[in-house]
């Protein structure tokens, strides 16, 4: 089999999704290192999965595995799988995969116990680790709110380690038709905030049912007016020094709280 090179049509196709506009356009983006590709694959989302001659080696099995479901699998040259990563070191073994967000009616017409729901997330990096969290947690999804990051970037692809592919993400740019379908559905809307009038410990009863998590912005947290509509306000309790919590730890920590909780009853 010879390699393709980074010349190639369908590869200077596939590194242009590096691109936002072009994952737009396209509906496709790229799942990059074997986490990803994996789960990828088992949600057969994958149009075509590229691999370097290193990447054959180390995961042999993987793209026979790929192969065997019917998946494209195209050896490309050291370059090429240069160009079609998006890391330092790249793996050399990238998926072209189909968009994966639904509509936000589909996350709520299954009934959902728990979700979290960044508002004006901006850092794709924190956007994949919160998809993480809640995939390990056991949310049924996660709503992206307002002018958020998109999913499908490289980093929040490769920070959600597979997890982007295990439970639904929704994007709902109207943050305000978000919080009233929330409410509709049911569901209690708990806004992380240092001033909430409820303790995260002292929580119990209010986590029980039907939460969605509202977390802020990275860098100026959850707009005083979104949280002042949500139906509870919940502070983290801090009993050291620390001034605050990063979004990342605030939403691990509020997660895990309610899964705590959930999966007691």
């Amino acid at each position: 089999m010879d390699a393709l090179s980074e010349r190639n049509p369908r590869v200077v196709s596939a590194v242009k999704l590096h691109r936002a506009q072009l994952r737009r356009k396209t509906g496709l983006f790229l799942a990059e290192g074997a986490n990803s590709v994996e789960s990828a694959l088992e949600t057969e989302r994958v149009e075509e999965l590229f691999f370097s001659a290193k990447a054959a080696e180390r995961e042999h099995a993987l793209v026979a595995g790929a192969a065997a479901r019917g998946v494209r699998t195209t050896l490309v040259s050291d370059r090429a799988a240069e160009l079609l990563g998006d890391t330092v070191t790249p793996p050399g073994l990238v998926a072209v995969c189909r968009h994966l967000d639904v509509p936000l009616t589909d996350i709520l017409a299954a009934s959902p116990r728990m979700l979290a729901v960044p508002v004006q997330m901006s850092d794709p990096g924190n956007a994949g680790t919160l998809i993480r969290v809640a995939d390990a947690v056991g949310a049924d999804g996660v709503v992206l709110a307002g002018d958020s990051v998109d999913p499908h970037n490289g980093k929040t692809v490769r920070a959600a380690a597979g997890s982007l592919f295990h439970l639904p993400v929704a994007r709902s740019r109207d943050i305000d038709a978000t919080l009233e379908a929330l409410t509709e559905a049911g569901i209690a809307v708990l806004a992380t905030t240092a001033k909430g009038e409820v303790s995260l410990d002292e929580a119990d009863d209010i986590l029980r049912g039907p939460v969605a998590w509202l977390f802020g912005n990275e860098a100026h947290g959850l707009d005083r007016a979104v949280a002042d509509r949500a139906t509870h306000r919940i502070r983290i309790p801090i009993h050291g020094r620390a001034e605050s919590l990063n979004l990342a730890a605030a939403a691990s920590i509020c997660l895990y709280a309610g899964a705590r909780v959930q999966h007691a009853n």
